[in-house]
């Protein structure tokens, strides 16, 4: 794509991008936490992965913690969104403490199915990134059966005590075309493979990588707005540039963007990460416009509707102090 006149300057706006479901239902307990019982407020890692949102929470009163032997003795701690192995609840309930459960339902489902499988003695072809907090929680669900795979080139590696008897489920924040290659290789090695009931990959994920392929071959470059450990973020910046854009970066804020990538580009393609609050992006066409990217044009690809309740833990506390 050729540049033309700046003060033709565009962007083009993904929708649906930013908070999804989950995330807003995890950042939510956190401060409804706050409101009800007071600070401080433990939450067990990250409740999502961006560093603005769990800076704003800790100016709260929220205290980010990796383990809970961090956490004092009848505290309250949070569980992230990513969710946690029944070793981290059974840790907690040692050390009498009292926890509210903000693993995202999408994961949750992922977790049962991880159980049923095992129940039923398959072994579990897990395809994730290693050392991600939601992998660590499913495998935790059924560490004897679960193999973990890391992308299609993690394939070959794979050993199963039956090939007959095997199924896979996935990270709930990959990408879906990645994720769909890495499954047709595993049906090769192993072409009685069983899917999951249903899709794994949740359907924030899905949505943001569709909008993204829509504006990402009509952009000179696309930035995405999320923090460097965030998976579905990283994501976006891939599919972006499989989908044509010429270059595409990640960037926690307006602040990370470089001059230099703006010149001779007449487009930008904008989106954002399932953990990134909507003023962030607005700080980033804020600074484009400075640039002379006045001209904004929203891009919806998909409708989004889903809505989570908040976790049964904290609604039961909640409705009792409406009613004392």
């Amino acid at each position: 794509m050729t540049a033309q006149n700046p003060t033709t300057r565009r962007v083009l706006v993904a929708r649906p991008r930013g908070y999804c479901a989950g995330v807003d239902r995890a950042v939510a307990t956190v401060e409804k936490a706050l409101e009800q019982y007071g600070p401080p407020i433990y939450v067990r890692k990250q409740i999502v992965h961006n560093t603005h949102v769990v800076r704003t929470l800790e100016k709260r009163g929220a205290v980010f913690v990796d383990e809970t032997d961090e956490v004092p003795e009848g505290a309250i701690v949070i569980f992230s969104a990513h969710g946690v192995s029944p070793a981290v609840h059974e840790e907690a309930a040692r050390r009498s403490l009292k926890t509210i459960d903000a693993t995202c339902p999408l994961v949750t489902k992922v977790h049962n199915e991880a159980k049923r499988f095992a129940a039923k003695d398959y072994d579990i072809l897990l395809i994730g990134h290693e050392g991600h907090e939601e992998v660590e929680g499913t495998a935790g669900e059924a560490p004897d059966h679960i193999r973990l795979v890391d992308g299609p080139d993690g394939v070959e590696k794979v050993q199963v005590r039956d090939p007959n008897r095997v199924v896979w489920l996935s990270q709930t924040t990959l990408s879906v075309d990645e994720t769909k290659q890495t499954v047709a290789r595993l049906r090769e090695r192993f072409p009685n493979l069983i899917d999951p009931p249903s899709d794994d990959i949740c359907y924030a994920t899905q949505n943001r990588q569709t909008a993204v392929k829509e504006i990402a071959a009509r952009s000179d470059l696309v930035i995405v707005v999320g923090s460097n450990n965030s998976s579905n973020s990283k994501r976006l910046v891939e599919v972006a540039k499989d989908a044509g854009a010429p270059a595409a970066y990640l960037v926690d804020d307006a602040s990370y963007i470089e001059d230099a990538w703006l010149e001779g580009v007449s487009t930008v393609g904008l989106t954002s990460g399932a953990s990134v609050p909507e003023e962030l992006v607005e700080g980033v066409l804020a600074k484009l416009a400075t640039h002379g990217f006045t001209d904004v044009e929203e891009v919806e690809s998909v409708a989004e509707h889903m809505r989570f309740a908040l976790p049964h833990e904290l609604r039961k506390d909640l409705r009792a102090a409406t009613t004392a």
